[in-house]
């Protein structure tokens, strides 16, 4: 999470600046958001930090933390790449800026969705990585059904915005994954 953060950082005021000409955040957005941060952060903080959630423990095999540790690796490295790619055009909720322009350069080349890709490798580690069944599970719990939501949502603002553009962008791009 520290990590993400100082990714962020220096997209954070320029998003803030940025004269907004469309925004379609829903309540329900804003709250998986928030539970995200929970299940990302807060929750396995605590179970790092204290006993608390100990009696939800599990094991698994000693390779597993590894596959994690790499997964995590690859998550964090998919976050950056993304962001630097979106520079200005990154923003933490849905929402158009003046003279949004649609990316299709660097890994948005291969695949549409690159961090929500990070997301699904981020939340799969969490869970190899904490062997708990509350603090290990809870990002994937929380982040499946935000993926749903608001991938569809985010996809139908660009088709509203970019029209035939992305209609071809779509056709060429995998959503997590590269097309092959």
């Amino acid at each position: 999470m520290v990590v993400k953060a100082a990714v962020r950082a220096p997209l954070r005021n320029t998003w803030k600046s940025n004269p907004k000409v469309e925004q379609r955040s829903a309540p329900r957005e804003r709250l998986f958001l928030i539970l995200l941060g929970l299940g990302e952060f807060i929750l396995p903080f605590v179970f790092v930090m204290t006993p608390w959630l100990r009696a939800f423990d599990y094991r698994l095999p000693h390779w597993a933390g590894w596959l994690g540790a790499g997964l995590m690796v690859a998550s964090l490295a998919v976050f950056a790449k993304t962001h630097a790619d979106l520079n200005k055009f990154w923003s933490p909720v849905l929402e158009l800026i003046e003279d949004h322009k649609l990316i299709t350069t660097g890994i948005y080349s291969r695949v549409r969705h690159p961090m929500y890709a990070s997301q699904w490798l981020f939340v799969i580690a969490q869970a190899l990585l904490l062997h708990n069944w509350v603090a290990g599970l809870a990002g994937l719990v929380i982040f499946v059904p935000f993926y749903f939501i608001r991938v569809r949502a985010e996809e139908q603002m660009l088709l509203d915005r970019f029209g035939p553009k992305y209609e071809a962008y779509l056709q060429s791009t995998g959503a997590i994954f590269p097309k092959i």
